[in-house]
């Protein structure tokens, strides 16, 4: 009798001290190094696993990948083509650490300065390509900054665009994993952080991504690495198996490749523990529209994004969606114009609503293109 009393008290404070000190449990879950860390869906943002993700800690060059996001954001809004000339200045000469060694003169495509950041990390690129968006190095760290404070990272400030150590340069796990989530919105980005291997300069100069999970975790496709002695092992990166996409960040893992380990064992939890239930892929077909007045009867509703949702493994069953399209709109209908909306629910609570819009543009008709279809309807009736 004795024995289940004190099995039914042990029991007692397990519960109370896992759902007292969530952060606590989670550690004694996966035996992770570092001193902090984040495991996220990023569907959803949800932090499935965390320690210390606010603390301020020196990032290293997992900075660039705030670089990358605003040099991705100029590609998409027209600012700069690929195959633009970037000319390499003194100041992005003379800088240290990891490099691809620009002299001052060079040029390179903006392609392959930003591959240099993506895959070889190269500081001198970072200051190549910042220099070119904004003219200085210095007012590019001031967009860095802004656009940090717009995506509402309340533990990050930046002075350089490539990680080198300074007292006021910090960010944390958690703020690391919302610019990871942010990055996904540009698939470039995602598409040269997977890059294994880059012959740069007509094949004289050999790039190795420094991420070595591309080659050792499936479903890896990014994102960045850091070290310094000041940081440690670092890495933001992301996966995604069978639907699921996970991000993690783990920051201050104090052995070499314990960064890399550190981030297996937390994405392993979550690949065994969450699994993803997909019913349209992004710009799939959801829906027909009728038009009037317009050069075609119909339009195509396809969804911007993916409709689905993360949740526990056999618990899929619970994520459904309901589809409200409107039936009818008269011409002109601009391309990407909304016409509907998908809501996701996971148990019956809202979770995810995804727009659907416009296929493609239908122009109005003229007087007797809408005389000739309707005639052409009278005659087949």
């Amino acid at each position: 009798m004795k024995t289940r009393k004190r099995l039914s008290w042990l029991m007692a404070w397990v519960l109370f001290f896992s759902l007292a000190f969530p952060t606590t449990a989670w550690g004694a879950v996966v035996d992770v190094e570092a001193d902090s860390y984040v495991l996220m869906d990023a569907d959803s943002g949800k932090v499935l696993l965390a320690k210390n993700e606010h603390k301020r800690l020196p990032p290293a060059s997992m900075t660039k990948l705030m670089t990358l996001i605003l040099a991705m954001e100029d590609l998409y809004k027209g600012k700069v083509d690929l195959k633009e000339k970037v000319v390499a200045s003194e100041n992005a000469w003379k800088l240290g650490g990891s490099q691809i060694y620009l002299e001052p003169g060079e040029e390179m495509t903006f392609e392959d300065m930003v591959i240099a950041i993506a895959v070889g990390s190269a500081n001198d690129a970072c200051v190549a390509v910042a220099e070119h968006l904004d003219g200085s190095h210095e007012e590019f760290v001031k967009r860095m900054n802004a656009k940090a404070k717009e995506l509402r990272l309340k533990d990050t400030h930046f002075v350089n665009a490539y990680g080198l150590p300074d007292p006021d340069h910090y960010s944390s796990a958690y703020d690391l994993a919302l610019m990871a989530r942010y990055a996904l919105c540009y698939p470039k980005l995602l598409e040269f952080t997977s890059i294994k291997e880059y012959n740069l300069r007509q094949g004289e100069f050999k790039l190795y991504n420094t991420n070595k999970l591309l080659w050792h975790y499936p479903g890896t496709d990014g994102f960045k690495t850091g070290w310094t002695n000041e940081a440690k092992f670092c890495l933001v990166s992301t996966a995604k198996r069978n639907g699921l996409r996970l991000i993690c960040v783990v920051m201050a893992s104090p052995q070499k490749g314990g960064n890399f380990r550190d981030s297996m064992k937390l994405f392993n939890y979550g690949f065994a523990k969450y699994a993803y239930r997909s019913y349209f892929a992004p710009q799939s077909q959801c829906g027909l529209v009728s038009v009037g007045k317009g050069t075609n009867d119909r339009v195509e509703a396809i969804c911007t994004q993916e409709v689905g949702a993360s949740c526990l493994k056999g618990e899929e069953k619970n994520i459904t969606y309901k589809r409200s399209l409107v039936d009818y709109i008269d011409a002109p209908v601009k391309k990407g114009q909304k016409l509907g909306e998908i809501k996701v629910y996971n148990s019956g609570r809202l979770v995810k609503t995804v727009d659907l819009v416009a296929y493609r543009g239908v122009e109005r008709c003229g007087i007797w293109k809408e005389i000739t279809k309707a005639m052409s309807k009278i005659f087949c009736l």
